[in-house]
């Protein structure tokens, strides 16, 4: 089976990483991967922040945790004490993704192939990843202003993904495919 194809099948998202920062060669890499997304009509309405200040990533988990905390539905939060406690699940690095919010479903959009890429890359280069939209509610109320500051969010940017990478301390089976979910016309 083809490389990419094999990267696809066996990428899962994991919710338990070592803590060890990876290889700088490896994060760059990610990095130049993500910037080579396409985007509509390629205006490329995001930016590629890679957050690997601990001090900084554990201030947003905290805010993060603290806004799932209060929310009156606790499912959520009580599906991440069952994990582990920890929003970020002890990556290492968090490669933030704000988005230009004057187009919010083109650039939405966008933002969600960019973490792909990121997302497939690490898989590449042998590091495990996690999609994590729940960061976004570190930056929806008082906080998220310092936050777009330390981390140095373009003027007018607005939170748009996360992604979490690092090594993984264990691993997990990739999602079972739903072939169902595919429908062929002619």
């Amino acid at each position: 089976m083809n490389q990419t194809l094999e990267h696809i099948k066996n990428r899962f998202s994991c919710r338990s990483f070592t803590g060890e920062m990876p290889a700088e060669e490896k994060i760059q890499a990610i990095a130049e991967a993500a910037i080579q997304s396409p985007s509509a009509m390629n205006r490329q309405r995001w930016q590629v922040i890679v957050a690997r200040d601990p001090a900084l990533i554990a201030e947003i988990e905290a805010e993060g945790m603290r806004v799932i905390a209060a929310m009156p539905d606790k499912s959520t939060y009580e599906r991440i004490q069952s994990r582990g406690g920890k929003l970020f699940y002890n990556a290492p690095c968090v490669i933030f993704v704000p988005i230009e919010p004057t187009e919010l479903t083109g650039a939405a959009l966008d933002c969600g192939i960019v973490c792909q890429n990121i997302a497939l890359a690490a898989q590449a280069v042998g590091l495990a990843s996690c999609i994590c939209g729940l960061a976004g509610l570190a930056f929806a109320e008082d906080k998220a202003g310092q936050f777009k500051e330390k981390l140095r969010f373009p003027a007018g940017y607005e939170f748009g993904a996360a992604v979490l990478i690092g090594a993984a301390k264990t691993t997990a089976a990739p999602h079972e495919p739903d072939s169902g979910k595919i429908t062929y016309i002619g």
